[in-house]
């Protein structure tokens, strides 16, 4: 179908893409690929902020974006001679702590690309009457390149683009999110939504080559799947990843939510494969939870985040 032809239809173009490993040319190869496929082609002088799973410091790296996956975007995007900056706001540590645990560096050295934590919040209303800080880097950015892994998650069962958006909100905000509305029906769910539909033009690329399984966002098994995917937006490559999975909507609460509220991509009828389709991936033995957790955060378990927070950042510095 040409591009015209989808324009006419109003399908969203999303493309998977087989890939095994975690050899860079590989991985490069994949992410221009799927890029191209959905007509990624940026003018050049973009200000591109890269948005990757950075969770915590973890020397397995499994709970984070590799870091192969990163690298390989960014230098896309240098091809295309936009201006590119990583940047993420980790639930503990900073990103610079967490892209040296991983082995980003060296990647992002070679490349000539900077690294920050998204802080410097800027207080955001929604119209949903919901409201919180993100980065003013996410916000004042031409484009996000949104770059999240494929993982299972013991709040949301599963989650991939719309939900690492989240990580644009700066600091300790995001627990404190937790606190005040995981106890309130879908409320969490409606402000990580309420999120990534406020934030720039996003693209996303997912890292689906080993994923999390069993559980998550930490703590999980690797699971090899073998696959890169992207989108122009992070709805409609979320549903892609829901149908590539074997799920339903009433089964992944945050998809349930974009559906709830009629987003665009939300809907499989909505998308066109551009390249390979969600059943030419084996994920037969992806296990995700079975019994979802409170999305809410005990009170204790906010102040000891706090506590490491400031401990990290003014004690041990």
């Amino acid at each position: 179908m040409t591009k015209a032809e989808q324009q006419m239809t109003g399908l969203i173009p999303v493309t998977l893409a087989h890939c095994a490993e975690y050899e860079y040319e590989i991985v490069l190869k994949a992410v221009r690929n799927c890029l191209q496929g959905i007509q990624f082609f940026p003018s050049a002088g973009t200000k591109v902020l890269v948005k990757p799973n950075f969770l915590k410091a973890d020397s397995t790296g499994l709970c984070c974006t590799n870091p192969t996956v990163v690298e390989a975007v960014c230098e896309v995007l240098l091809e295309q001679n936009c201006s590119v900056t990583v940047g993420d706001s980790p639930a503990f540590g900073s990103a610079l702590s967490v892209a040296k645990s991983i082995g980003l560096m060296e990647g992002l050295d070679r490349l000539g690309v900077p690294l920050i934590t998204l802080d410097s919040p800027v207080c955001v209303k929604f119209p949903s009457g919901n409201a919180i800080g993100i980065s003013r880097n996410a916000l004042e950015c031409d484009l996000l390149l949104n770059v999240p892994r494929i993982k299972a998650h013991t709040q949301m069962r599963a989650t991939f683009a719309v939900k690492n958006l989240f990580g644009c909100v700066s600091g300790v905000r995001k627990a404190i999110a937790h606190s005040t509305h995981g106890d309130k029906a879908n409320a969490f769910r409606e402000l990580l939504v309420d999120v990534a539909l406020a934030l720039p033009q996003s693209v996303s690329v997912v890292d689906g080559i080993t994923c999390m399984h069993k559980t998550g966002p930490s703590g999980g098994d690797p699971y090899a799947l073998g696959l890169i995917g992207a989108a122009g937006d992070p709805v409609s490559l979320d549903t892609a990843l829901y149908t590539l999975l074997g799920t339903k909507a009433d089964e992944m609460p945050l998809w349930r939510e974009l559906r709830r509220r009629n987003v665009r991509g939300a809907f499989e009828e909505q998308l066109e494969y551009v390249l390979a389709t969600p059943q030419e991936f084996d994920a037969s033995g992806f296990i995700l939870p079975a019994q979802l957790t409170p999305e809410t955060f005990h009170p204790i378990r906010l102040m000891r985040s706090g506590i490491k927070r400031f401990w990290k950042r003014y004690i041990c510095s």
